[in-house]
C-alpha cells in the first residue's frame, strides 16, 4: 500500500503520477475516507476524555455519564466503520509508477530498451507443438482446457533449465527454496493481487487458502511481520514451483499449445533490500535475467513496460520478449518489478537501520519458466525438424538434440 502520511502531505504528487495508471479515482476516494475517518478522531478523544471525573460523582454528574458512554458507543462504531472503509480503499490505491516509467495503458506502449541476438532465418518456422512432445489432448482429458502434459526429452529438457536457472542464482548469492502453493488471504493482498486480480487466482473455498500464480507470493511472505536488520540487507533468495492462473481475462488469446496455460513451472528471484538501494538492484535483477537468456543463445529484446499495465503492486517493471518464430514476433518470457516499499506495508515488513523502523523495499523477477521451452524449441529448430539443445543445458540432464516423439 501507499504512505498515507505522505499522500495527505502531498496529495497532487501522488494524484499526477497516479493519472498515469488510471488510479486518480481509486486516490480520491482514498481521501475522502481519510478525511471522514479523522473528522471522528478528536470528537471520539473529547468523549473519552469526558468520562473522567474527580471525586465522587453526583447523581446528576452519574445521568450525565450514562448519555456520555451511549454517545461514546455511536462515536466509535462510526469511528471504527470510518476506519474499515479508509482501509478497503487504502487496498485499492495502486503503487504511484517511477518517472521512468512511459506513459500507456496496453502491451503495445512499452518502450523497447534494447535488442539482442539475431532471429533465425527460416524458411516454414514450426511451432512448439510440431518440434515437443506437449500432450494436450490426454492433458485436456484429465483437467480440461489450457493444460498439458511436458513428455520425454521436452520434459527432460524443461528440467534441466530449472536446475541451470537455479545453480546460476545459487552461484550469485540467492538462497535456493521450494516454497508453498497454497497460502492465505493475507499474502495474496500483501503482495497486491487482492483485490485487483482476484479473479486470476484460483481458491480452495473450504480451507481458505489460494493457488500462488508466482512464488514471488510465498517469498514476499517469508518475513510477513518481522522486522529485519539493516546492516543484513539485501536478503535475496530464489524458489522453484508450480504456478497457477485462471486466465480468466484471456478468452480467445493464446489458444494454442502450451503459451498461456493454467498451471507451469517456475524458478523466481526475490530481493529484500534498503529503499536507497531497490533501483539498482532491480537493474541487477534484469542483468540476471539476461545473462541466463544470453547463455542460451535466445534472441530478445528488453522493454519498459507502461504505466497503464504495470500490476498493481509495480512501480517500474521491465520485461525480456524472446522472439518466437512460428508467430514472428517477441513475446514475454520474463518479469522483472521494483515493488518499492508497496509490499512490505501491506505485510508489515519493516527494517531497523540509521532512520530507525522503516518498511523495505521487495523485487521480484523471473529466473526461467516453461515458456523458455517453447522458445528453445523454437529458435533452434533445424529445417528437418529436430532441435538443438544449448549445451549448458545438457550438463543438467537435457538431451543434445530433440525430435518431436508420438506416443
Amino acid at each position: 500500500m501507499i504512505d498515507l502520511k505522505a499522500a495527505r502531505n502531498d496529495p497532487e504528487r501522488y494524484r499526477t503520477a497516479l493519472a498515469r495508471r488510471g488510479g486518480v479515482e481509486a486516490f480520491d476516494s482514498l481521501l475522502e475516507a481519510d478525511a471522514r475517518w479523522r473528522e471522528l478522531v478528536p470528537l471520539v478523544d473529547d468523549l473519552r476524555g469526558r468520562q473522567k471525573l474527580s471525586g465522587r460523582p453526583t447523581p446528576d454528574q452519574v445521568e450525565g455519564l450514562k448519555r456520555l458512554k451511549e454517545e461514546l458507543r455511536e462515536a466509535e462504531t462510526r469511528l471504527a466503520a470510518a476506519e474499515a472503509e479508509r482501509d478497503e480503499a487504502l487496498r485499492r490505491v495502486p503503487n504511484p509508477p517511477h518517472e521512468s516509467v512511459p506513459d500507456g495503458r496496453s502491451e503495445e506502449d512499452a518502450v523497447e530498451v534494447r535488442r539482442i541476438g539475431e532471429p533465425p532465418s527460416l524458411a516454414a518456422p514450426k511451432d512448439h507443438l510440431q518440434l515437443g512432445r506437449f500432450e494436450m489432448e490426454r492433458a485436456a482429458r484429465l483437467s480440461g482446457s489450457r493444460f498439458g502434459f511436458l513428455v520425454g526429452d521436452t520434459a527432460l529438457l524443461a528440467l534441466a533449465l530449472y536446475r541451470l536457472a537455479l545453480e546460476r542464482l545459487v552461484a550469485k548469492g540467492f538462497t535456493p527454496m521450494l516454497s508453498p502453493v497454497l497460502v492465505r488471504e493475507e499474502a495474496m493482498y500483501g503482495t497486491g493481487f487482492f483485490p485487483t486480480d482476484a479473479s486470476e487466482v484460483y481458491e480452495i473455498a473450504a480451507d481458505g487458502l489460494y493457488l500462488v500464480g508466482t512464488s514471488e507470493v510465498a517469498l514476499a511472505g517469508f518475513h510477513m511481520g518481522e522486522i529485519l536488520d539493516g546492516g543484513e540487507l539485501p536478503l535475496r533468495y530464489c524458489a522453484f514451483s508450480s504456478c497457477f492462473r485462471r486466465e480468466a481475462g484471456a478468452a480467445g488469446r493464446d489458444t494454442r499449445g502450451m503459451f498461456r496455460v493454467h498451471q507451469f513451472q517456475k524458478v523466481e528471484m526475490f530481493s529484500y533490500t534498503r529503499p536507497e538501494d531497490s533501483w539498482e538492484e532491480h537493474e541487477r535483477l534484469l542483468a540476471i535475467e539476461e545473462e541466463l537468456v544470453a547463455e542460451l543463445e535466445l534472441p530478445y529484446r528488453v522493454v519498459n513496460t507502461a504505466a497503464g499495465d504495470l500490476s498493481s503492486a509495480a512501480a517500474k517493471r521491465y520485461d525480456i520478449e524472446a522472439w518466437f518464430p512460428s508467430q514472428e514476433r517477441y513475446r514475454e518470457i520474463t518479469s522483472c518489478s521494483n515493488t518499492t516499499d508497496f509490499q512490505a506495508r501491506r505485510l508489515g515488513t519493516r527494517l531497523r537501520g540509521e532512520r530507525g523502523l522503516e518498511p523495505v523495499h521487495t523485487l521480484n523477477g523471473t529466473a526461467a519458466t516453461d515458456r523458455w521451452v517453447l522458445a528453445l524449441l523454437e529458435n533452434r529448430q533445424r529445417e528437418d525438424g529436430s532441435v538443438s539443445v544449448p549445451e549448458p543445458l545438457q550438463h543438467y540432464g537435457a538431451p543434445a538434440e530433440i525430435r518431436a516423439e508420438q506416443g
